[in-house]
């Protein structure tokens, strides 16, 4: 088939779709007087009422399938061409992928670490890159971070608290400043001194260890962003630990996650996070531990 050709369907193709209805018909007539064809609009896929709009044609129970949608995130009756995702489908899974990439590279704003009272350090992960592909090294503080950390922050308080960016700086953004007070106000009207807090940039969650090998607090707590979602980057978890060591891991820890508005509210979570502390100062441990010693 020769170019010519080629051109001539598309062209066709192009000028049958902007006869359709809800076809900007006033862009496709100007794009043509700009000898640039036909101009095709369509709808924002990220857009509220398109995510909760079914792609399955001729549903069995086309209310009960809205509602189903209504109920979560997940992508269910998205509907299939064929054996391939429906076109709005993919445009809403690409849409959201880009806001989960863009999550994974965001930077806290200084601005918020600066009125929440946090200096920054940093893990051994000297930029997003290495931070995404060595795990192992945003387990790690820097040697400065140690000496920093060993020059301005209490020692031996009964809970240090700090913040990392994790896997998601936007779920610092959007829950910090609700959580923090929650965890501030909580430990001191539950008679528990706190250590002085801080940020660290490029952080993982086994910075707890190296963190109370410095500090030495009781309980050691880490806000941290989690891994992001397709369209879901604002969640936040807070992991704690009972006196965390060098071989401390999971089984040693407990966490309070799925922290944001949509999920466990910022203010709940915070006031959950004070009584898990109080159950491990009671019992001396936390983690799997804890949970075979507390029946309440």
């Amino acid at each position: 088939m020769q170019e010519a050709e080629i051109q001539a369907i598309v062209q066709a193709v192009l000028a049958e779709i902007t006869k359709r209805p809800g076809a900007n018909g006033g862009a496709a007539q100007a794009a043509t007087a700009r000898g640039n064809g036909p101009a095709v609009d369509l709808p924002d896929p990220t857009d509220e009422a398109a995510r909760r709009t079914p792609g399955v044609v001729n549903p069995i129970d086309p209310d009960g399938l809205r509602a189903l949608m209504a109920t979560t995130p997940t992508r269910i009756g998205v509907g299939r061409a064929g054996p391939r995702p429906r076109t709005r489908a993919l445009l809403l899974f690409q849409a959201d992928h880009g806001v989960t990439q863009d999550a994974l590279f965001h930077e806290v704003n200084p601005r918020l670490l600066e009125e929440q009272g946090l200096f920054v350090v940093e893990s051994q992960a000297h930029d997003r890159q290495e931070y995404l592909k060595r795990p192992d090294l945003g387990r790690k503080l820097t040697e400065e971070a140690k000496r920093v950390l060993g020059e301005r922050c209490v020692k031996k308080p009964d809970v240090q608290v700090f913040v990392g960016d994790g896997l998601s700086g936007a779920a610092i953004e959007h829950n910090l400043a609700k959580v923090m007070p929650v965890l501030k106000q909580g430990l001191q009207a539950a008679g528990l001194t706190m250590g002085t807090p801080f940020f660290v940039k490029n952080a993982r969650v086994g910075l707890l260890n190296d963190v109370n090998s410095i500090v030495d607090a009781k309980v050691c707590v880490l806000l941290i962003g989690e891994r992001p979602g397709l369209a879901r980057a604002e969640s936040m978890s807070i992991y704690m630990g009972f006196r965390p060591k060098p071989d401390s891991t999971d089984a040693n820890r407990d966490v309070v996650c799925n922290i944001y508005e949509g999920g466990l509210n910022p203010l709940e979570a915070g006031a959950l996070a004070v009584q898990m502390i109080q159950k491990m100062i009671k019992y001396s441990t936390s983690g799997v531990d804890l949970k075979l010693v507390d029946k309440t």
